[in-house]
């Protein structure tokens, strides 16, 4: 499944209140990007720059990094978010998932007002080390300036500024819309046993608030993939502990890579 939309639509936000309620994998681009700044690689560079600029990143160098998170995770459940963002990189991915026989099952855009994520932007402030994003409208910090779980700083990302996010949403417009008609055209789909279904892959989901597309969200995610709702039965532990588990799958598998 992927979960996309404008930058700052709140992709991250509804991944990780999925994740409570579910066992499956989160792939975030964004995540992989910035543990490359923090380490200084020459990807790491290059996207620093680039993210100033408001700019995306090459099609192909996103399809590595996130290709091997993904074929990493074999026949597990995933959600991407915050890739692909343009339709060479939807292109990639489509064909990497065909040829592995495990094509997309679900699209959905979170269709938020800009204006809106604008004020969200502005009011944003993110742990670092764990990825924890609070909001000072509707999401504030229990003190102010300092994560919830570590008491450590909270910092505004560079790039969470009015001025970038008018050249990040020129740029969406530009790149991430054709990708959208993509999925869109692909909307009717065959599944896997070769019948024709009345299932779109696209889905569009409107609203102001994450409360307010969430319940939709979660709907359809209940509708798609009914063995996600039963292995609900099955978890032996918390909704928390699940989701810190699949997160420190993903940390362990970054630090791999890098070590490898």
């Amino acid at each position: 499944m992927l979960i996309v939309g404008c930058p700052g639509s709140g992709k991250g936000t509804q991944s990780s209140r999925l994740l409570k309620k579910y066992d499956f994998n989160v792939i975030t681009a964004g995540d992989l990007l910035r543990h490359h700044i923090e380490q200084g690689t020459p990807i790491g560079r290059r996207a620093s720059e680039v993210i100033r600029s408001g700019g995306l990143m090459p099609d192909e160098i996103m399809m590595e990094l996130v290709g091997k998170e993904v074929e990493a995770l074999e026949d597990q459940d995933w959600l991407l978010d915050g890739f692909p963002r343009t339709l060479g990189q939807a292109i990639l991915l489509d064909r990497s998932l065909e040829e592995r026989g495990r094509p997309l099952d679900l699209v959905v855009n979170l269709d938020v007002p800009e204006d809106v994520i604008l004020e969200r932007i502005l009011n944003r402030w993110t742990h670092l080390p764990s990825g924890r994003v609070y909001n000072l409208s509707f999401n504030p910090p229990k003190v102010a300036g300092k994560d919830d779980v570590t008491g450590e700083d909270l910092v505004q990302r560079e790039d969470d500024n009015a001025e970038t996010f008018s050249k990040r949403l020129r740029s969406f417009h530009q790149l991430t819309e054709p990708m959208l008609d993509h999925y869109r055209e692909k909307s009717k789909r065959t599944s896997r046993g070769g019948k024709e279904k009345e299932e779109e892959l696209f889905v569009n989901l409107r609203g102001s608030t994450s409360d307010e597309i969430f319940p939709h969200l979660d709907e359809l995610v209940r509708t798609r993939f009914p063995d996600l709702v039963k292995s609900l039965s099955r978890r032996p532990c918390s909704s928390s502990s699940s989701s810190s588990s699949s997160s420190s799958r993903l940390k362990s598998n970054l630090k791999a890579r890098f070590e490898g």
